[in-house]
C-alpha cells in the first residue's frame, strides 16, 4: 500500500486526510508513526513559504509524498498579526489562552467595524522528482470582545463567522468544516487529488 505522510501531530487533522485519500489506496501517517523525531523550523514568512518548507524537508527525507501545512490568523487592525507567529503569539512555550488575551488586549477599544480578521490555511504537497503544489483556503469573521463556546481551538472562542452568526467555538466540527479555511483548502486539494495522486504515484 502506498504511503502518504501528514506533517503534524495533530490527530485530528489526520482523519480529515484519512477520509480523503483512504479511498484512493493510500495509508495515511503522521509524524507521531515515525520512529525519528523530525522537528522543521518554521522560517518562512508567509504560510505558503512555511507549509513548503516543511513538505519539501520531511519528503526528501523520507523518499515519499508527504502533505504540510501552515495556518493562522491575520487581523486586519494589527496589519495582519499574528499571522505566521499565530501559534506562539504570545511567547513560548506554545499557550492558546495567553495568545487569546494577547489579541484581545492589542484590541481594547477597537470598535467593532475596525475588528475584521480572517484565518488563512495553505497545503503545500511535496513528493520525490515532482514539482510541490499548495492550495490555499480563508474564512472571514470579526474578532470578538470576549470568548464564546468551548469547541475547537486556538483562536476560535474569540473569532465570529458572520456566516454562522457564531463564534467558531460554538460551532460543532461539521458546522466548522463547512466554513473554515482548512476545509476550503482540503476542497481544493480534494479536486486535484487524482491528477496528483497518478503524478506522484508514479514517482514514489
Amino acid at each position: 500500500m502506498k504511503k502518504i505522510l501528514i506533517a503534524t501531530n495533530n490527530k485530528g487533522k489526520a482523519k480529515d486526510f484519512e477520509t480523503l485519500f483512504g479511498p484512493f489506496g493510500f495509508e495515511v501517517q503522521t509524524l507521531n508513526d515515525l520512529d525519528q523525531d523530525i522537528d522543521v523550523e518554521e522560517t518562512g514568512v508567509t504560510f505558503e513559504e512555511n507549509a513548503i518548507l516543511k513538505a519539501e524537508t520531511v519528503s526528501k527525507l523520507l523518499g515519499i509524498m508527504v502533505i504540510a501545512d501552515d495556518s493562522g490568523l491575520e487581523i486586519d487592525s494589527l496589519h495582519g498579526a499574528p499571522g505566521v507567529y499565530s501559534a506562539r503569539y504570545a511567547g513560548e512555550p506554545k499557550n492558546d489562552e495567553a495568545n487569546i488575551d494577547k489579541v484581545l488586549s492589542e484590541l481594547l477599544g477597537v470598535p467593532e467595524e475596525e475588528r475584521t480578521a480572517r484565518f488563512r490555511c495553505v497545503l503545500a504537497v511535496a513528493g520525490p522528482s515532482v514539482e510541490t503544489v499548495t492550495f490555499s483556503g480563508s474564512c472571514e469573521g470579526m474578532i470578538l470582545e470576549e470568548r464564546r463556546g468551548t469547541n475547537g481551538f486556538g483562536y476560535d472562542p474569540i473569532f465570529y463567522s458572520p456566516e454562522k452568526g457564531q463564534a467558531m467555538a460554538e460551532l460543532s466540527p461539521e458546522e466548522k468544516g463547512q466554513i473554515s479555511h482548512r476545509g476550503a483548502a482540503l476542497r481544493q486539494l480534494k479536486e486535484r487529488l487524482p491528477e496528483l495522486l497518478d503524478s506522484l504515484g508514479e514517482n514514489q
